[in-house]
């Protein structure tokens, strides 16, 4: 008979599933800027960023205003490695006077028993921070910072509406702080100075402080649940989905207050004859609908509701309506759990019915517990389907198949009903699956969380002091970059002078490049490509006239460790084997045609075809070559070989040839530069102003080798201690510094180093250093480039560094961005500054007073990181405002400009025999 009465109240999982699917509907709305201020489901803020790492320490006040009675607390938190903590508290009443005066009133009150708790505990001499647990919705713009919404639970204070509750706590401490001691102490008395003092650190929410108490002792826990005299949930959500909070990095705590969904009308399907009578008598008409089919404080009230309409209709007590069903909230959830204790039978039922003066026979009793028991199921069931959708939402966003999780829980009706939690556990791991559950309840209650989530908040503050001293070292200001330029070209000139040359770190070495293509070349030519770990060979066929073109083949080579770091002749005779294993792929063994070496290594150039390596870089350390003609060995090599012949006619600098292809299409392109594994930049020089090559007529293209510069001291000043861990720990320590701070070769080490520097002070990693952390070079610079992507979400960081061997958590995946960040950004910034100096000479050297020139760019940094580019060009447009500066992508200068720079000899070589 009550099965059929209450059959509405019965929900089904396809019902459950359907509100899962409103609800997660509903917390999309909420987080959307645009959608927010329709939803009903607020999806508030909380300014709580990281749970608790288990490094807390400290002694910490917090108060909790929420519920039938006021709490202070005192809270230490030990780092002893077992998280372990102390708590004390003490309870004081909230008279209804308090909870439905005025604000003053209310903060008043709050103050005083704060007070009372600090002298009972001899705490007034100490200055604590203190977590306030208000729980009550508000919208948060910081941690510290709260303006209430609406009040729940039967508060009615006057006046705090819409006003930031922190700000009204603070002024009635203040008040107190100033009232309580006689004027004439207020000189002597410690308080009055500042001695004593309390600082409102936190603000939180009830079912946060759950969360963040649970999370202290489980480091799963990204979920909080009150169940109680209210209803609530929140959890961890991707920053980046929240569009009420500037910033997409790491996460923060939504407090979603869902006891609103609903209120727009959305679960009217559901909402039954008792719920709506239920919401008319209450104090917040059409509000909180939810809550009101959930929480304890209105689960008694639906009980007795149903009674009545039952015994009206002659179904129970002899149809004798007695005074006990006519008064509102006669029934309390403490007899509604009372009677749904089964094992004690009927006879807690029977007596908590005859102490009401309802006088029941035992059916009365039977339909009565069916009646508690149907309630509270169909609570416990909507609360399941709410919870399931966030559980979904914390599955979707990690993007895994199974999550593990836990969700922290508190309140009177969870953990005092006998069958709740049961029901609870089996309904939510019925709709969801594919999540790992664990429920875990808080056994400190949620103003423990506020202290908490104060201890969180010191750690970080602390860390963030660690973190930016560390990283204070790369932040370089407009003066710094504008010193690193003007001494960038006080070196250009010391290298470009016959008496200075020889000492100067930027060699600034002539090319005997004397001109750029003009588009008349054309022809057959070979290039070969050497400056990495591949070797490439290739088939260039230059096109002329209205058909002009460039077409190439190519085939690429490894070059083995052993072999780099072998002898020269065995080095030599590796690139000749790959030439002939190309010439016999391309069928052209017999042709005897004009070759172009790209040899990306410092030379020291005579003529066009004859180049004097003057040291390795890049890894390199094949013996026997520094101070070697490398044409003639390479020569010597083919003569070794004797299979085939080539006409050498230029040895090249890959920043040369990058500067050559570009210049192909533009004119305008005078300046080349590299930013990938190694850093280097070449440019057109006046002929007069090259000192060390005879004539003055023309230009000659001078290859800067810019990545010594520094090896001289002059810029140990922005040298931090992990650059120098770097220098130290290469194969040329003490050479091309420059070129360690701003090349893709050792971006990825320096952060290694900090990476370890920051693990050793316990900032990251649990201070836990890995073994793949010790390993030199794991960390490449290409990481670099994806971890600072923006598109990238942190979970794929972290999978980034799992990788790697480096187990991370949010928090950590944060930190690593802002390494890589500072160390990207700092190499982008002084290869900006070098450049700079650059165009600033040519737009002396052509006597004008604004340039408009084109810089020829190639390298792997500038083109597949994602913000190098962008700030080595605000970089070179802040320091050289008088140079319009066009950067031009190169297509493979190495390999193509080698053959134009052939072409270009050719053609010139052509022209001097006329």
């Amino acid at each position: 008979q009550v099965d059929r009465y209450l059959y509405h109240m019965r929900l089904s999982d396809d019902v459950l599933l359907d509100v899962m699917a409103r609800f997660q509907a509903e917390m999309v709305k909420g987080l959307g800027r645009d959608t927010n201020s329709t939803a009903t489901v607020k999806m508030l803020p909380s300014f709580v960023r990281s749970l608790p790492d288990g490094s807390e320490k400290g002694d910490f006040l917090a108060v909790d205003l929420g519920g039938s009675q006021f709490r202070a607390l005192e809270v230490k938190v030990f780092n002893d490695g077992k998280q372990s903590s102390q708590l004390e508290s003490k309870f004081y009443p909230t008279p209804k006077e308090v909870i439905q005066g005025s604000g003053t009133e209310l903060f008043n009150y709050v103050a005083d028993c704060l007070l009372d708790f600090m002298e009972s505990k001899n705490l007034q001499h100490k200055k604590l921070p203190l977590g306030f647990t208000f729980s009550f919705p508000c919208k948060q713009t910081k941690l510290e910072e709260g303006a209430l919404l609406a009040w729940t639970k039967h508060f009615k204070v006057r006046g705090v509406q819409g006003t930031d509750v922190v700000s009204s706590l603070r002024k009635a401490l203040q008040k107190h702080k100033a009232s309580f001691i006689p004027q004439s102490e207020w000189l002597t008395c410690a308080w009055f100075k500042g001695d004593i003092d309390v600082d409102v650190l936190a603000m939180v929410n009830d079912t946060v402080g759950t969360m963040m108490t649970c999370g202290y002792d489980d480091p799963h826990c990204e979920v909080g649940l009150i169940i109680g005299t209210g209803t609530n949930a929140c959890y961890m959500e991707e920053m980046r989905h929240i569009d009420l909070v500037e910033g997409d990095e790491g996460r923060m705590c939504i407090n979603t207050e869902w006891g609103a969904f609903g209120d727009d009308g959305a679960l009217d399907d559901l909402r039954t004859e008792f719920d709506r009578e239920l919401d008319l008598g209450s104090l917040n008409p059409g509000k909180q609908l939810f809550e009101k089919m959930i929480s304890s404080l209105y689960l008694g009230e639906l009980v007795r509701l149903i009674l009545l309409k039952m015994t009206k209709e002659g179904l129970l007590f002899n149809g004798k309506v007695s005074t006990a069903l006519l008064t509102k909230d006669k029934i309390e959830m403490k007899h509604v759990c009372a009677m749904e204790k089964y094992k004690e039978g009927l006879s807690n039922t029977k007596e908590i019915l005859t102490e009401l003066n309802l006088f029941p026979s035992e059916e009365d009793c039977i339909a009565v517990q069916h009646v508690c028991t149907i309630v509270s199921f169909r609570s416990a069931n909507l609360c399941a389907a709410a919870l399931a959708a966030i559980l979904t939402r914390l599955r979707e966003n990690k993007k895994v198949l199974r999550l593990r999780t836990t969700v922290g829980i508190d309140g009177g009706l969870y953990k005092t009903h006998p069958q709740y939690p049961k029901r609870l556990h089996k309904v939510v791991r019925r709709l969801v699956p594919n999540c790992d559950v664990r429920f875990l309840l808080s056994q400190s209650g949620s103003a423990k969380g506020a202290a908490m989530v104060t201890a969180v908040a010191y750690r970080l503050a602390a860390q963030r002091k660690q973190i930016d001293a560390v990283l204070a070292p790369f932040l370089l200001s407009l003066d710094t970059l504008r010193e690193v330029k003007n001494k960038m070209r006080a070196e250009l000139e010391y290298g470009l002078k016959r008496e200075t040359q020889a000492s100067a770190t930027v060699k600034m070495l002539p090319t005997y490049v004397c001109g750029t293509p003009d588009g008349t070349e054309s022809g057959k030519f070979l290039a070969l490509d050497l400056g990495g770990t591949n070797f490439r060979v290739l088939l260039v066929k230059i096109r002329s006239g209205r058909r002009r073109s460039v077409q190439m083949y190519n085939k690429i080579f490894a070059i083995p460790l052993e072999i780099m770091q072998g002898t020269g002749e065995e080095l030599f005779d590796h690139i000749v084997q790959c030439i002939a294993d190309f010439l016999e792929y391309m069928g052209i063994k017999g042709a005897r045609l004009p070759l172009g070496f790209t040899f990306s290594f410092p030379c020291r150039q005579a003529s066009i075809d004859k180049g004097t390596l003057v040291g390795w870089t890049k890894g390199f350390k094949a013996t026997d070559c520094e101070g070697e003609d490398v044409v003639d060995m390479l020569r010597e090599a083919i003569r070794r070989r004797n299979e085939f012949d080539l006409d050498i006619v230029a040895v090249v600098n890959d920043t040369v040839g990058t500067m050559m292809t570009c210049g192909y299409e533009d004119p305008n392109c005078e300046i080349g530069l590299i930013a990938g594994t190694g850093s280097n930049v070449c440019y057109m020089e006046d002929m007069k102003n090259i000192e060390i090559v005879e004539g003055n007529e023309g230009k000659m293209c001078i290859n800067t080798e810019w990545g010594g510069f520094g090896d001289n001291g002059c810029i140990d000043n922005i040298r931090t201690k992990y650059d120098k861990q770097v220098d130290e720990g290469s194969l040329n320590a003490g050479k091309q510094r420059y070129e360690k701070m701003t090349s893709g070769m050792y971006l990825g080490e320096i952060v290694r180093q900090i990476l370890i520097d920051l693990t050793k002070q316990g900032l990251l990693f649990r201070g836990q250093i890995s073994e793949s952390l010790r390993k030199r070079g794991i960390f490449e610079t290409k990481f670099l480039s994806q971890i600072e992507s923006d598109r990238l979400a942190l979970l794929q960081v972290r999978r980034i560094l799992q990788q790697l061997g480096l187990d991370s958590t949010c928090e950590d995946s944060i930190i690593v961005k802002e390494v890589c960040g500072a160390v990207s950004r700092r190499a982008a910034q002084l290869c900006g500054a070098g450049l700079a100096a650059i165009v600033e000479k040519k737009r002396e050297n052509r006597g004008v007073e604004h340039l408009q020139i084109t810089v020829g760019v190639d390298g792997t940094l500038y083109k597949l990181h994602p913000h190098f580019s962008r700030v080595l060009q605000e970089t070179v447009r802040e320091l050289a405002p008088q140079c319009d500066v066009t950067f031009m992508l190169s297509e493979d200068g190495s390999g193509k400009g080698a053959a134009l720079i052939t072409a270009v000899a050719k053609r010139l070589h052509n022209i001097g025999r006329k």
